[in-house]
């Protein structure tokens, strides 16, 4: 069953690499405060470094602003999510967590099979805007699309809200 709105994001152990390999609660990491929890389906892939990390880099001031916390998630272990944010520039407040067997994106109900193409089981391009562990607003892309999951997006949907 796919998250929706008005449901709490659920507690999986994602993985982070700051001063070393470090296993954080989901909940601990995206369930307090404003957060956008974004994700893509693989670190180093076309649409996600040229597009869809890069919009929320140029849009942290706009998120720091409106005192929301931006995480990027990927099925991708912190290692690898660590060496794409010094990649690509990321700042230190922008959270890259690695959900390496994909369980946070199967509890949320967002997880793509990419078997096919040899890449397993993948995340979903989403994102999700939460108050306190509480889904606001939801954007899932449809296959091979990015549109509603983009920063601007995002904000667009934030503002709606009054948030």
């Amino acid at each position: 069953m796919t998250i929706a709105v008005g449901d709490t994001l659920p507690d999986h152990t994602l993985t982070q690499y700051k001063d070393g390999l470090e296993t954080v609660s989901s909940l601990d990491a995206l369930g307090q405060g404003k957060v956008v929890v974004f994700a893509v389906p693989g670190a180093f892939t076309p649409t996600c470094s040229n597009k869809h990390l890069p919009g929320y880099i140029q849009h942290m001031e706009d998120f720091r602003e409106r005192g929301i916390k931006v995480a990027c998630v990927s099925v991708n272990d912190a290692f690898v999510m660590h060496a794409w944010g010094i990649s690509q520039g990321v700042p230190d407040d922008l959270v890259m967590l690695g959900d390496g067997n994909a369980t946070f994106a199967k509890a949320l109900g967002l997880e793509l099979d990419g078997t096919k193409n040899g890449m397993g089981i993948r995340a979903k391009r989403f994102a999700i805007y939460a108050e306190d562990g509480v889904v606001k607003v939801l954007h899932v892309e449809a296959p091979g699309e990015f549109r509603v999951t983009s920063a601007e997006a995002m904000l667009e949907a934030i503002e709606a809200l009054g948030s």
